[in-house]
């Protein structure tokens, strides 16, 4: 065989031996003037898989064909890899601005352009039911542009993620740098401005309107997750959502409105009738509104009931005329003696028998009445229970003497207004509240008291004299004392450590008040005698105790300090009087046998009152 160096065009490929089985006949398939290229010869038609000869086919083309494509494909690697080699990673986009392919300078300038506005402006979160905005700056939120554009990676040398990267996209987000005190100021704030309790739903009427109160679920923010939140989404120019932890309600929102349009709509469309006996009255629609009420129930729903005691305060007033009064027994005092006035049974309205099924009326929009029924109304003391309270003699008694005019008028109106009470078994007296509001509409006048351990001067001043006169009746009546108070610095005319005061606010309401109980099994009746010059309180029952009052030493005492008197008006000097702390004891024995039933002490501490200095008067003039 001749050398292949010996063929024309030295290095093209020999021609293979037509005798070896083996060897695949190429033929030249294209020429140029310097390469020859061949491809294998196309066997003769025969058997399959066979050539001309009849031998086996070749089966060196298909891997000369995926030679050829693994060889593009590397040729397409490794230009790829030069003309990325520094850029950012295809399908990479940071906040929502696509830089995947640029170069880094480039992505930068990319991310300026797009970001950098946004890290001024509010950032809007969401924590649950509430939306909020926050300064980046006074939160403690900035970019850092260097490690955001390096967290974005390199380029990689896998050729399989070189592929994917041309179909797929990755999101890197920001790198935030945080002032750790602002954030934390500013996630505390957070936390307390998104905090909800749970509010049920529930039914308002504003301007006599029913409308829906849906429910609100209760919440409390997640710091440390929406810390982390906050920082990884604040520059994406979206609401950033932040967890909580939530509190469910027991309503729903369709069971809330259910009851508006069953319930709340229908009882304020118009007044209901209340037909009485030869006089009618009517609820309105801003009654029934304020005495509705809706309470959450199973299933999501609301349970609607009436407050009837709000219905019964604007009906009554109509319907007074058809009532009748009734009257209790009362003690009288003539000759000396207690005598009982019968009492008088009323006639009233059954309110609450009539009001029972008002809410069945207020869910109907016509035919809405209802017709009220009357009662007897018993007298709260009958004359038999005032025959049978044993009121029979004097128990205990005492005397005070010694008043102003003005305090001599309010002591007596306050004596009328005792005279005749009676407390029954077990009951508690309290004079505050037997009398109410001591006003000048109910006679009394200004008069002086002594008001934060000064002397002072309001309506109604004196009574604390009357006080003292009726708690040492019931005193030595052998009483139970539910509460009482002395004066703050001592009064002469009055037993120390066996005195008392009262005093209300100006719209009657009690600040110090005098209470004794009934603790006997009989009833008591206060009799009260009035002169220009004395006060005198009786209490009349059945004798159970003889009484016996034994004063304690004075200790402690203290010496009053000078105070300059007023610099305008009347100025009244005086020495004052020290201050000092002593006792009493009350002993009880049993009438009749003498026998030591019980001994209190009571310790009481009174202030020194003060020396009132006056100042000079004004030097005459000269001349």
């Amino acid at each position: 065989m001749p050398d292949e160096h010996n063929w024309p065009g030295a290095g093209a490929p020999r021609w293979p031996d037509p005798h070896t089985e083996q060897t695949e006949v190429l033929r030249p398939v294209a020429a140029d003037a310097a390469t020859v290229q061949f491809s294998p010869a196309r066997p003769p038609e025969g058997e399959p898989g066979q050539g001309a000869a009849g031998k086996p086919k070749s089966k060196r083309k298909p891997l000369l064909i995926a030679g050829a494509v693994v060889g593009g494909l590397a040729v397409l690697y490794a230009l790829d890899i030069i003309l990325s080699t520094g850029n950012v990673p295809r399908g990479v986009s940071v906040a929502g601005v696509e830089v995947g392919g640029l170069s880094h300078a480039e992505a930068e300038t990319a991310l300026r352009e797009r970001i950098e506005p946004r890290l001024t402006q509010p950032v809007t979160v969401r924590a649950g039911v509430v939306e909020q905005k926050l300064d980046p700056a006074a939160t403690g939120l900035t970019l850092d542009w260097s490690a955001t554009l390096d967290q974005a990676g390199d380029q990689s040398f896998n050729p399989i993620t070189r592929i994917t990267s041309f179909f797929s996209s990755t999101e890197v987000g920001v790198v935030t740098g945080t002032d750790e005190r602002k954030l934390t100021v500013a996630m505390e704030q957070l936390r307390v401005e998104t905090a909800r309790t749970p509010a049920e739903g529930s039914i308002g009427f504003p301007e006599g309107q029913a409308v829906a109160v849906d429910p609100v679920p209760g919440q409390q923010l997640k710091v440390d997750d929406a810390r982390a939140a906050l920082v990884a989404g604040w520059a994406n120019g979206t609401p950033v959502d932040l967890p909580v932890d939530s509190t469910p309600v027991k309503t729903t929102k369709e069971g809330v409105h259910q009851a508006l349009e069953e319930v709340a709509k229908p009882a304020v469309s118009g007044p209901v009738l209340v037909k009485g006996e030869g006089k009618d009255a009517t609820i309105e629609p801003g009654v029934i509104a304020s005495a509705l009420v809706f309470e959450p129930a199973d299933g999501g729903g609301l349970t609607a009931k009436v407050d009837t005691a709000k219905v019964i305060a604007a009906v009554q007033p109509q319907l007074a005329e058809t009532e009748k009064e009734g009257k209790d027994a009362q003690v009288v005092f003539e000759g000396g003696k207690p005598t009982v006035t019968p009492s008088q049974d009323g006639v009233g309205v059954n309110y609450e028998a009539a009001f029972a099924t008002l809410l069945d009326v207020l869910k109907k929009t016509e035919g809405r009445e209802v017709k009220v029924e009357y009662t007897k109304k018993p007298a709260k003391v009958t004359t038999e229970q005032a025959n049978a309270f044993g009121i029979k003699e004097v128990i205990g008694e005492f005397t005070t003497k010694g008043f102003a005019a003005d305090s001599g008028t309010n002591i007596r109106v306050v004596a009328q207004e005792v005279n005749g009470a009676i407390v029954k078994p077990g009951e508690t007296f309290s004079l505050n509240g037997h009398t109410g509001p001591r006003t000048a509409a109910q006679g009394y006048v200004e008069a002086g008291v002594i008001k934060d351990g000064a002397p002072g001067r309001e309506v109604g001043g004196g009574i604390s004299q009357f006080a003292t006169t009726l708690y040492n009746a019931s005193y030595f009546a052998g009483l139970k004392d539910a509460g009482h108070k002395e004066h703050s610095y001592y009064i002469s005319r009055y037993p120390a450590a066996r005195e008392a005061t009262v005093f209300q606010n100006h719209d009657g309401s009690s600040v110090i008040d005098l209470k004794f109980t009934n603790d006997a099994p009989t009833g008591i009746a206060i009799q009260t005698v009035w002169t220009s010059g004395s006060i005198t309180v009786k209490i009349w029952g059945t004798k159970r105790y003889d009484v016996e009052s034994i004063p304690g030493a004075r200790t402690n005492e203290t010496q009053p300090q000078e105070k300059a008197g007023p610099t305008t008006g009347k100025c009244s000097p005086s020495n004052g009087a020290p201050g000092f702390t002593t006792s009493d004891t009350r002993v009880l024995r049993e009438a009749g046998s003498g026998r030591e039933v019980r001994r209190d002490t009571r310790t009481v501490r009174y202030n020194p009152q003060p020396k009132i200095v006056c100042p000079a008067p004004p030097a005459a003039p000269q001349g």
